[in-house]
């Protein structure tokens, strides 16, 4: 127990160093590639670093508080003005520069092999050099969208999962939660789940242990309520990975044209859970909030 909870604890303060990295570079007026290649690194090592994803050690912290025109001890301390966090239930307009909104639409549209930078620009509005001037690849784009993916999602999922009593109420959180997002987040659902295969390491190793982690909550909360003998599926684990499945298949298929809010599915995707691990039955009308 003690080692998971220095991993978390780990885990918090990168993201809340990346959190304050982040703001003070926009405040600076530094793009995430000026400071990347201040650096000598990628921009995806470094937007790697604002998502919380690893580590950045003492000199480049200090490299980067320079550039900055701060200090390492105001980095690692309380931003000025914290922005305030959502609810794990709540989705505001999704907010993107203009080549990753560009880059999102058009993966969704045609692929990520399908679409050019060209396309990318047309989508964003942008020039091609104008687009080049921020990403300098195609794939780090898809890197950045499946970063911010992952990191959002997660976040939703931790406080989700925090908010339940026991592995039953938790486990019917964790399966809201993948459902809201799902719908909500759908484009960034659907690159999430066709797009991994196009990622080229080590971003891929990465990102794939962050959805690995998505799984592993649901397969913990899982085995518990069968171990307490409140579930009583005989393939926990593969119950388990057959709900995610499930949850992340949403954006194939679920429009807000559709007759269906993003709550009535996740009530309704409750019950399905439910179903499947041989949990007991809940009213699916109001298992969503």
């Amino acid at each position: 127990m003690a080692v998971r909870e220095n991993v978390s604890e780990v885990r918090e303060e990168r993201q809340a160093l990346g959190r304050r990295l982040r703001e003070v570079r926009q405040a600076a007026g530094f793009t995430l590639r000026q400071v990347a290649a201040a650096l000598e690194v990628s921009i995806g090592t470094w937007s790697a670093v604002e998502n919380g994803q690893t580590r950045l050690s003492p000199e480049r912290l200090e490299a980067v508080a320079a550039l900055l025109g701060t200090d390492s001890d105001t980095l690692r301390g309380a931003p000025a003005e914290a922005a305030p966090e959502t609810g794990w239930r709540d989705f505001p307009a999704l907010e993107l520069d203009a080549p990753l909104a560009g880059a999102l639409e058009a993966f969704v549209e045609l692929g990520y092999h399908g679409a050019s930078i060209r396309t990318v620009a047309q989508r964003a509005g942008l020039s091609v050099p104008g687009v080049y001037h921020h990403w300098p690849t195609k794939q780090h784009l898809l890197v950045a969208l499946l970063d911010l993916t992952m990191d959002d999602l997660l976040r939703r999922a931790r406080a989700a999962r925090a908010e339940g009593d026991g592995p039953l109420e938790r486990f019917r959180l964790l399966v809201e939660c993948l459902a809201l997002f799902h719908t909500h987040r759908r484009e960034l659902g659907f690159i999430g789940a066709s797009e991994m295969r196009s990622l080229h390491e080590p971003d891929r190793t990465r990102i794939a242990a962050a959805r690995q982690e998505m799984q592993r909550m649901v397969d913990e909360e899982v085995a518990e309520g069968c171990r307490r003998g409140l579930l009583t599926t005989p393939l926990p684990k593969e119950a388990a990975r057959a709900v995610v499945t499930m949850c992340t298949a949403l954006p194939q298929w679920w429009s807000p044209t559709g007759p269906s809010s993003p709550e009535i599915v996740a009530g309704q995707y409750v019950g399905f859970a439910l179903e499947i691990v041989r949990g007991p039955r809940v009213d699916v009308a109001n298992a969503g909030g």
